[in-house]
């Protein structure tokens, strides 16, 4: 998976992480600002209004549309339970439906038969997430949180954001997690792989109640069958209309630090996690390929030090940077920037553009365009 570099490297080592807190809708705040926060402690309340069902009774009870209307027996504009009898055919072909939800039951139209029935509101509670201090609150809405963190920036996400203890289970960037290195220990944990993971493993990491597993990447075919997708997914090699699966509802959260396949971790952001075994992390999940362009981040909470950046920094493109790459052929490996023209360069692609010559690890020189290249430091 390819996508623009936005001028934060993946890997930051010090700064001071903010993360938003966020209520669907004003509600009430429980912390004040510059309050200490530690992960579970609750930091806001409030409620969030689902939209409206709209439940075809004409169809269910096989009538027209006016008949169904005088079908009804809850009473309109009061509150009804789940399962609660909404309307009912009577008769040698009786029939009968049911509230799916508690709410409360708006209107029935009987021009058309269907009726209009609110959930009532879903309560909410927001943690903290990580351990910090309260700097803002926004509009009875937002709490904004900040504290001394590493950073790690993936390449997308599926699932909800979640926090726990890192739990390393490999050694080496490019070895993936498998069945047997799951065990009752990866409970409650955010456990760290190299370059994927099997089916079977994330299976097993639903049954031990794993929170969150970050790789380098991952197969398609490992996705659909774990989620028993019965159709391909639409981030195929080759293709210029990729779109990221929206996927809520995933039982665990999985970050991906390189893509779809089989690529091992970048190093540095193994190294990062691999020094930071047994540490607290919270994830936030988010993926957006297009505008606004949004990426999985991963913050690793640190003691507080003077060494701590106030903003996260942007190494510039300079020779000798060190660079992630970003092209099909070359995705997730590190190099260094060996010479940076300023004019047009002809590529192997056969086209003039502004371009980088990168030195590999391997000795190997290669000229690649400027948007194909990450810079980590």
């Amino acid at each position: 998976m390819l996508y623009v570099p936005d001028g934060v490297p993946p890997v930051i080592k010090s700064t001071v992480a903010r993360l938003d807190r966020t209520l669907p809708q004003p509600g009430e705040i429980l912390v004040r600002q510059g309050g200490r926060v530690e992960p579970d402690d609750i930091v806001a309340r409030g409620q969030k209004h689902n939209p409206p069902y709209m439940i075809n009774l004409a169809q269910a009870l096989a009538l027209p549309p006016d008949q169904a209307a005088r079908a009804v027996v809850a009473p309109i504009g009061q509150p009804v339970n789940a399962g609660a009898v909404l309307a009912r055919r009577r008769g040698l072909l009786s029939r009968r439906v049911l509230s799916p939800v508690n709410g409360i039951l708006y209107a029935v139209d009987p021009a058309t038969g269907y009726a209009i029935l609110q959930p009532e509101p879903q309560q909410i509670t927001v943690t903290a997430g990580i351990r910090g201090i309260v700097m803002e609150i926004i509009d009875q809405q937002r709490v904004v949180i900040e504290t001394p963190a590493a950073q790690i920036f993936g390449i997308a996400s599926l699932g909800n954001d979640c926090y726990g203890v890192t739990r390393l289970l490999t050694l080496d960037p490019g070895e993936p997690i498998t069945e047997a290195m799951i065990d009752a220990q990866s409970m409650y944990a955010v456990l760290i792989g190299g370059s994927g993971i099997s089916a079977a493993a994330l299976r097993k990491a639903v049954e031990n109640q794993v929170r969150g597993i970050i790789i380098g990447s991952i197969s398609e075919s490992v996705l659909r069958e774990f989620f028993q997708w019965t159709k391909r997914l639409p981030f195929l090699p080759g293709l210029r209309n990729w779109q990221w699966v929206s996927q809520t509802d995933s039982p665990l959260t999985i970050v991906l630090t390189e893509g779809i396949g089989s690529a091992p971790m970048a190093t540095p952001l193994f190294e990062l996690l691999a020094n930071n075994d047994r540490r607290e992390v919270y994830i936030e999940s988010n993926t957006s390929l297009r505008h606004p362009h949004r990426r999985p981040r991963v913050i690793i909470p640190l003691s507080r030090s003077s060494n701590t950046s106030l903003e996260p920094p942007r190494p510039p493109l300079r020779i000798g940077a060190t660079v992630r790459l970003l092209d099909h052929d070359h995705l997730g490996r590190i190099g260094r920037v060996r010479s940076l023209p300023a004019l047009p360069q002809r590529i192997p692609a056969g086209i003039r553009t502004a371009a980088v010559e990168v030195l590999l690890d391997s000795g190997e020189a290669i000229w690649l365009p400027r948007s194909c290249i990450e810079v980590i430091a």
